[in-house]
Parts: structure tokens; sequence; C-alpha cells
């Protein structure tokens, strides 16, 4: 009886002792927060911290930057604290070595003194056109820099934008596939039921059950090609391709602004027109930078502290070693084998380049900006004819579908129009989506994405 109870207790005690561990188990796993949902803005911020190529753009940029701090910081004096220990060995005779009294004379002629301390602070400053040309080159690359940046930013957006769109369709698609399977099953049923009824034909079921698996087949290659999107999205926002997302419905065909709104937009805020115009101004600054080599260039500098063979402020006999000394050069260029000529003649090939690159530039963002404007006005205008499309193609079929229940009207021509009435929405789907990239094309030519 003892025996059988401590049994009784000691399941009792290991079953409570498990659901314990168990239900330790099921608080501490994490609920499934589920798929995240993703605007276009997440996802064009979640590329811009992922993608190589603006990264590299960035890091262009900011190089650009400190190059240009760089040159302007090398028309400053800089100072130096120098300091050295000599010592020579001396050769058995004195000399005087600019100081009072005798001492042991070195057996290096270029050398002061056998005992010799240097401690001086350096102060030197270079004048000269190049430099001044050089500051100007900087500015104009880190112009152009920032200019690609923008540049490079904007292809990302539209990649971003390409591919969230993509999503959206792809997704519509599947759901209008799945949609017309639906449909099409529907219709076989109704035509085996007519065909057991002695009602149709079995020509009817044989035609309603080629379309149903032409409805599966395309519905698999929806599911493939959303699956192909949502990937290729992916890899510019996760870590993990695989990762689940939910992108935002796309918007129906808002107002489009004026032609002369989106010109004047494009003309202020186009990174090409940025990038090709520093271009131009760097390469009238290499040219002047070039020729500034003609030019001599003004070398000052400025000397405090000690050189003396002792290391303290004052020698024997207070001998003052704590002093300074000023020096100015004038370096003037005289032959140098035609190399300045040269470098000019390489700028000036290099400015003239640029020239053309800016003027090629001007012309493609007008005939840019007239292609993106057509676009997203022939996809607005065409938003209300795909929708009364759609209209007209559902009340054929439903039209249809009541002739063939009444016996006026073919399997075929139910197909037909099942077809038509597919086509139909995935226009329309097409459309919401020409439109919505084209407007965001336009915003990205204007700089207000």
């Amino acid at each position: 009886m003892h025996v059988n109870l401590l049994r009784l207790v000691s399941r009792a005690a290991t079953v409570f002792y498990l659901s314990g561990i168990c239900a330790g188990l099921n608080a501490q796993t994490p609920p499934d927060p589920g798929p995240q949902r993703l605007s276009l803005a997440q996802a064009i911020q979640r590329a811009q911290q992922n993608e190589p190529v603006f990264a590299n753009a960035l890091a262009a940029q900011k190089t650009a930057s400190i190059d240009h701090y760089l040159a302007k910081a090398a028309l400053l004096p800089s100072a130096t604290y120098h300091n050295q220990v000599l010592y020579t060995q001396p050769n058995g005779q004195t000399n005087q070595g600019g100081q009072v009294g005798a001492q042991p004379s070195p057996v290096f002629i270029a050398n002061n003194a056998v005992h010799e301390y240097t401690s001086q602070a350096a102060i030197t400053e270079t004048l000269g056109f190049k430099q001044l040309a050089d500051v100007h080159v900087a500015s104009a690359n880190a112009a152009r820099a920032a200019a690609e940046l923008e540049i490079a930013r904007r292809g990302l957006v539209g990649s971003v934008v390409n591919l969230y769109y993509s999503v959206q369709a792809s997704e519509t698609k599947q759901r209008l596939l799945n949609d017309a399977l639906h449909e099409a099953q529907a219709f076989t049923d109704v035509t085996q039921k007519r065909e057991a009824a002695r009602e149709v034909a079995r020509a009817d079921v044989v035609k309603a059950q080629l379309q149903q698996q032409q409805r599966q087949r395309e519905l698999s290659d929806a599911k493939l090609a959303a699956d192909k999107a949502r990937l290729e999205l992916a890899v510019l926002l996760f870590p993990d391709p695989r990762t689940s997302y939910i992108t935002d419905a796309a918007a129906a065909p808002g107002a489009l602004p004026t032609h002369d709104e989106v010109n004047q937009l494009a003309s202020a805020n186009n990174p090409e027109l940025r990038s090709a115009l520093a271009d131009l101004q760097a390469g009238n600054a290499e040219v002047i930078s070039a020729k500034a080599a003609y030019l001599p260039d003004l070398a000052l500098n400025f000397n405090y502290g000690i050189d003396a063979p002792q290391f303290a402020k004052s020698g024997p006999d207070d001998v003052r070693n704590l002093g300074y000394s000023m020096s100015a050069t004038v370096d003037i260029p005289v032959w140098d084998w035609f190399s300045t000529q040269k470098r000019v003649k390489q700028s000036e090939i290099r400015r003239d380049a640029a020239k053309v690159t800016l003027t090629a530039t001007q012309r493609r963002l007008i005939a840019t900006l007239e292609e993106a404007y057509a676009e997203a006005a022939a996809a607005r205008d065409q938003a209300d004819l795909l929708d009364l499309t759609v209209r007209t193609a559902a009340e054929s079929l439903r039209l249809t579908k009541l002739r063939y229940t009444a016996g006026e009207a073919t399997a075929l021509e139910v197909v037909d129009a099942q077809a038509a009435f597919l086509a139909a929405e995935s226009a329309q789907a097409d459309g919401i989506v020409r439109y919505q990239t084209a407007q965001a094309e336009l915003q990205i030519l204007t700089g207000t994405l």
C-alpha cells in the first residue's frame, strides 16, 4: 500500500516537473511576429544601407571632401617641433665653432660640433599660384563627387522602385490567376453537370478542362515570378533574402504636375548637370594649376629654438643658445624639357572633353524629361480606359455565362469571355504599376523622391 502510494506521488512529481519545463520553454520561445510590412520609403532607406555601389559613391564623396580640406590646409603655414641629438668623433683639434671658447673639432667638416643638440619649432609657408589652383580643383572634385553620390542614390531609388512595384504586380497577377482558376473550375463543374444531364456534348467538358489546366500552369508560373521578384528586392533590403515581408498596395493614380513645373525642378535639381558642370570647373582649374608651374614659388621658413653643443638655453660664459632664424626662398622655373607645356596640353584636352560632356548631358536631360513625362501622361490617361475595359469584360462574361446556361452560347464563347476578363484585369494591374513607376521616375528626375 505504501509502496504504491510512493510510486503515485513520484509519478505525479515527475509529470509536474516535466510540465513546468515545457511551460518554461514555451514561455521563453518568442512569438512569431509574422511578415513585416515594408513601405517604399522604408525599402529605399534599407537599400541605401546595403547596396555596395551607393556605399562606394558615398565613400568617394567623403574622400573628395577630405581632399578639399587638405588642399585648403596646404595654403596655411605648417609647424613642426624638431628635436635631434648629434655626436661626431673629434679629430684631436679645437676650434671656435661659433661659441665662446675653444671646443673639440668634429671629424666631419659638415657637422658643427662634436656634441650638437637641436630643439626647434619650425614654421614653413609656401606661396604660389599652383596651391590656389589646387584648391579650386579640389573644390570642383568635391562638388562632382557630391553630384555623383546623388546620381548613385537616384539610380538606387529607381531600382528599388522598379523592384518594389514588380513585387506588387507579380502578387496582383498571382491573385488574379487564382481567381481565374476558381472561375475555370466552376465552369468545368457546370459543363460536367450539363453533360451528365445530356444537355451539352463532351467537347464542352474537354474545352473547360483545357482552360482549367491552362490556368493551373499560369498560376504556377505566376507564383514562381512572384517569388523571384520578392527575392530580388530582398537582396537589397535584408541580410537574409528569404525574410518574409509585405509591400503596400499600389495607390490609385493621382494628378501629375504640370510640364513647366517638372522642367523647372529637373533643371534646378539634376545631378548629372551638376556633375558635368563640376567636371568642367575642375578642368578649368587644372589648366590654371598646370600653367602655374611657369611661375615662381616663394617659400618662407622661421625656426625658433636651440642648435648648440649644450642642451640648454645658455652655454658657457652665458652664451645665448636660444634664438631664431628666418629664411625666404624664391624658386624660379627655368627649364624642364617642356614637361610643363605637356601638362598644360593634357589639362586642356580633358577640359575640352568636359565641355562636350556638359552639352551632351543637357541634351540628354531634355530628352529624358520629355520621355518620362509622356510615359506618365499616357499611363494616367489610360487608367480610366482600363477601368472601363474591366467592367465591360466582367459584364460580357456574366452575359455569356447566362447565355450558355440557357443553351444560347457555346463553351468556346465562355472560355473566350473568361480569357478576355483575365486579360483586362491583368492589363489594369499593369497599368497601375506602369503609372506608379512613371510617376516615381518623374520624382527621381526632379529630386522629390
